[in-house]
């Protein structure tokens, strides 16, 4: 149960506010959709209750996006404006990478006072329920074998936009992985779409290639770098990096051995721990 906050409330300081998008609350809804299925945050304000002589009426709704995007209304004037400051303030709180900061915003309700403090003289409350929208992450797979096939369509399922490369056209076919997108060829010629403010997770039959897409991930500068390998293979990885001019904070941002420590040794097994490990990160965990 969201907790409840009763503010009484300054008045927001003037400065440029965006002007919000007329919508239906399907309109919203929709806008909020949107732009979280391109990996976009936004933060979502809906009127649950009105107490006294208010502006606003119960289902009403307001979005307000990190790329700018504003749709709909919680009724206009002053009281609305406290409501994007307070929206403004919880996308602040999710940050502004992928995975980042994403356990910092909460759910809640907040009770408006429509008083002297904002320049209002309706005397009465609204209730409003604030709540983070979080965009789908970004998610890179190089190496479309045995752990890819079981964890990319699980990464899908857990809110993650993911793509498959491979140079070998039979693992990363067009729709044989559910909900994932693939492209067959090296990672530097077919990666590049991939929004760097997510994760690259290095899987691939060849630990030359793995070597190499590490480090086409890091010069990329993905938010998060992870490959499959034992701690041997894990240190030599870091000695290439180091001697191939990487500096200090690239090699501490590679996580590998990939995935919680639960003794996995089957595809099924690995692609469960590397799956909640990438939940902890994208909830701000790890």
């Amino acid at each position: 149960m969201p907790k409840l906050v009763l503010l009484t409330l300054q008045a927001p300081p003037l400065r440029e506010l965006p002007v919000p998008t007329r919508a239906t609350t399907a309109g919203v809804l929709q806008a909020a959709a949107d732009r979280a299925a391109t990996g976009v945050r936004g933060a979502l304000a809906t009127v649950i209750g009105r107490h006294g002589s208010t502006p606003g009426t119960p289902g009403q709704k307001l979005y307000l996006a990190a790329d700018g995007t504003c749709v709909g209304t919680v009724g206009g004037g002053a009281v609305e404006r406290a409501v994007l400051e307070a929206l403004g303030a919880m996308l602040a709180a999710m940050g502004t990478e992928a995975g980042t900061g994403v356990g910092a915003a909460k759910h809640e309700v907040r009770t408006f006072e429509l008083g002297p403090e904002l320049g209002m003289c309706c005397g009465g409350r609204l209730d409003v329920m604030l709540e983070p929208v979080v965009g789908v992450v970004p998610c890179l797979v190089v190496g479309g074998g045995h752990v890819a096939t079981e964890l990319a369509p699980m990464l899908a399922r857990l809110g993650f936009d993911v793509t498959v490369v491979d140079s070998r056209e039979a693992w990363a076919a067009p729709d044989r992985l559910a909900g994932v997108h693939t492209a067959v060829g090296p990672v530097e010629e077919v990666g590049g779409p991939v929004d760097p403010a997510g994760v690259c997770l290095v899987m691939t039959h060849d630990h030359a290639l793995d070597q190499k897409a590490i480090e086409w991930a890091l010069r990329r500068g993905f938010a998060f770098v992870g490959a499959v390998g034992s701690r041997a293979k894990a240190a030599r990885t870091r000695y290439r990096l180091e001697a191939a001019g990487f500096p200090a904070e690239d090699l501490a941002r590679v996580r590998m051995p990939l995935g919680v420590d639960v003794g996995a040794r089957l595809p099924e097994e690995i692609a469960v721990s590397i799956a909640a490990e990438m939940v902890a990160w994208k909830r701000g965990k790890a």
